[in-house]
């Protein structure tokens, strides 16, 4: 039976999970595939370093160092509805990454681990989450171990986070005491026996919390602390509202542990049924609604290499409307120019599957042999682009040097492919021609050499360099004896990024200061997007 094309889009659900390293948002993403029958079992993400080795993590510095560096995504079927996954990178230095993944989602999904709370990096996705108005459900983590209590995490979740909570389940004890979790959602309960098997533990249909079964089932004790704290939990917080949580004014949190698959299918049940479709995304003429029958969509990350032994680049896409088909021309509206894809890609992990007609909501990796940069349009022809994927000031700065000139032209290849991809940024000093690189993180360094020398064959070191801040600037009139002098007096200061626009390299903040109280006609820019 062929679905309609408003029926394929009700029935996507693209979103990202975001956290704090370590919070376990690879394990979750695993378990939540497990579910969807898209793997048979899970591999053990840190344990004894790699037995098997998380799906989504496919790069290998990942792989060595236990961390996602790079988003993966991620599709597969259940009950009838077509989830993508956008798995993100927690570690800070690559929290940029992140942030551009967010533009491609329609929801988040928030790991919290139970012992540590909320942490400085889910403050930051969640705060541009916010911004953009993003559904959020919380998924708290790792309760089979000892950690915050359950009223004080949501508290915390309130004041560190902004948000505005409504819990769908509730734990059963906590720790070594942990016994299980009701589900405020379904009205069951769900036993905890500590053992990690594919078949979940017992679920028992509990209407009336006050009845006789509970008691049989976890104990008095624990019974009549259960029917306190679910009274409590009625009392303090909102009844779930379909319409506040799509409007980012609400969030449902959902506690259990994804180490031991527990909580995890109750949370992947709510989500399908109450997760926005497909939503409407602004470009810089209109908003455009993914009912339109005509394709848009955005590169929202550029990966060089998935396959090292293929020299190949893949743009992904997010399809926002109409239909994004095969062997089709489509006008990419930087360059002004059509372009066809013989072979579009959708994604399990890094495995990867042609596919002849994709819709708003998936994701589609194009080969691309250089024409995409990061926050490119792809149209049938009508002349949009979609705003919102900036570059942000980077805080690192080190020269970049040749350590093997017998690879420059390598070299050369390997920065200019990796500065597409958004890894870091590159300026090219205007007095000398000399490169530096800029990063969010530090970490950044060791990816950036490791890969132009494992998929590039080149060999690169840095030197230091004394810069405190990159800024874009903005100038009215170029010929005016204002922006003369500036140039003049900051010659060895000035750089041109990948784009050719004018960047300065401030080496204090308060030389900034000092610059930009002086040339007040000049527009000093932190994110490149003005």
């Amino acid at each position: 039976m062929k679905l309609s094309f408003q029926e394929e889009i009700n029935r996507r659900r693209t979103f990202g999970i975001v956290s704090h390293p370590d919070a376990g948002k690879t394990t979750l993403t695993e378990k939540l595939l497990l579910f969807g029958g898209a793997i048979q079992e899970a591999g053990a993400v840190k344990s004894n370093k790699i037995k098997k080795g998380a799906t989504s993590d496919f790069m290998e510095i990942e792989r060595q160092r236990g961390i996602s560096v790079a988003t993966s995504v991620l599709a597969f079927e259940y009950q009838n509805n077509k989830i993508n996954i956008l798995d993100t990178p927690g570690h800070k230095d690559f929290a940029e990454d992140t942030f551009r993944t967010l533009t491609a989602v329609d929801s988040v999904i928030v790991v919290i681990d139970v012992a540590k709370g909320v942490e400085e990096q889910t403050e930051k996705l969640v705060s541009v989450c916010r911004m953009r108005k993003i559904p959020m459900i919380v998924f708290i983590n790792k309760m089979d171990r000892e950690g915050k209590d359950a009223f004080d995490l949501l508290d915390e979740v309130e004041q560190k986070l902004g948000l505005k909570v409504c819990p769908l389940s509730f734990p059963i004890g906590m720790g070594y005491d942990f016994k299980g979790i009701y589900n405020i959602w379904e009205k069951n309960v769900n036993l905890f026996t500590g053992e990690t098997t594919k078949d979940i533990f017992e679920t028992e249909q509990i209407d009336d919390l006050s009845s006789q079964k509970l008691d049989d089932l976890i104990g008095q004790d624990s019974a009549d602390t259960l029917r306190e704290e679910v009274e409590l939990v009625q009392g303090i917080y909102p009844e779930f509202d379909i319409d506040a949580y799509k409007s980012g004014d609400l969030q449902p949190v959902f506690f259990g542990s994804a180490l031991n698959n527990f909580g995890v299918r109750e949370l992947l049940d709510c989500f399908v049924k109450i997760a926005p479709t497909p939503r409407t995304k602004e470009s810089d003429i209109r908003i455009v609604d993914p009912l339109e029958k005509k394709f848009t969509g955005f590169v929202f990350k550029i990966h060089a290499n998935m396959d090292p032994k293929h020299r190949d680049r893949l743009a992904f896409i997010k399809i926002v409307s109409g239909t994004f088909e095969r062997n089709t021309p489509y006008l990419h509206t930087r360059l002004g120019k059509k372009l066809k894809f013989s072979s579009p890609n959708a994604f399990f992990a890094d495995k990867k599957e042609i596919v002849d007609i994709s819709y708003p909501g998936d994701i589609v990796g194009l080969h691309d042999t250089g024409n995409f940069k990061i926050g490119d349009t792809l149209t049938e022809g009508e002349q949009l682009n979609y705003k919102g994927i900036p570059s942000f000031s980077p805080e690192h700065f080190r020269y970049i040097n040749n350590a093997d000139p017998l690879k420059t032209k390598q070299l050369h290849k390997g920065i200019d492919q990796l500065m597409d991809e958004g890894v870091a940024q590159l300026f090219t000093l205007d007095l000398n021609g000399r490169k530096v690189i800029g990063t969010v993180g530090a970490l950044q360094y060791e990816v950036i050499q490791y890969r132009l020398e494992h998929e590039y064959g080149a060999k690169c070191s840095y030197e230091n360099i004394n810069i405190h801040k990159a800024c874009w600037i903005e100038a009215e009139d170029e010929k005016s004896d204002e922006f003369k002098e500036f140039s003049r007096v900051k010659s060895k200061f000035l750089a041109k990024d990948k784009r050719g626009q004018l960047v300065f390299l401030a080496d204090s903040p308060f030389s900034l200061q000092m610059t930009q109280d002086k040339f007040s006609s000049i527009k000093f820019h932190f994110t490149s997007e003005f």
